[in-house]
């Protein structure tokens, strides 16, 4: 399926909240991301979106709509050389192909944009098709954290990937 990453636009706002407010995608995100997504949250968001320089956050677009998000997000002090990515894409779109390759250019734009040697993300231990997305797309699996994530009165083991940057980059 074809998609683009672009810098979010205010404009975005409504297919934002429309395929962000979603308890399916929410649960298996941090507490940052609420359920039921309103109409502020997409506001500060894209405001977080816009505010760093060089961009962090990017628009996952099919169709001109909004339809996910995907960062990575640089890390400070003796973890300088490490960024965190996280993504998410609306339901209607898991299983279409579109995060493997997001993910895919947001490592590449990581790692020539930032002056990091690692992309690392987390998952809860009962989100195998992201766990499953990152394989696919050169990752491995670095640590299982026990009873680490807190959501919703459930405690989860936490799941860390990593992808290290390749000598030519």
């Amino acid at each position: 399926m074809n998609f683009e990453l672009r810098p979010f636009q205010l404009s975005d706002l409504q297919s934002l909240v429309k395929h962000a407010n979603n308890y399916n995608i929410a649960k298996n995100l941090s507490n940052k991301f609420p359920f039921p997504y309103t109409q502020n949250d997409g506001i500060a968001f894209i405001n977080l979106a816009l505010s760093a320089t060089p961009q962090e956050i990017f628009a996952i677009v099919v169709n001109g709509e909004v339809t996910g998000s995907i960062g990575v997000h640089p890390q400070a002090d003796f973890y300088c050389k490490n960024a965190e990515m996280g993504y998410w894409i609306a339901e209607e779109y898991w299983g279409n192909g579109i995060v493997p390759e997001a993910i895919k250019l947001m490592v590449n734009y990581g790692f020539k944009t930032f002056n990091i040697t690692r992309i690392f993300a987390r998952t809860f231990d009962t989100n195998i098709k992201s766990q499953r997305v990152l394989e696919k797309t050169g990752f491995t699996l670095e640590a299982e954290l026990k009873e680490t994530f807190y959501k919703n009165g459930t405690v989860y083991d936490e799941m860390i990937y990593g992808i290290r940057k390749p000598m030519n980059l």
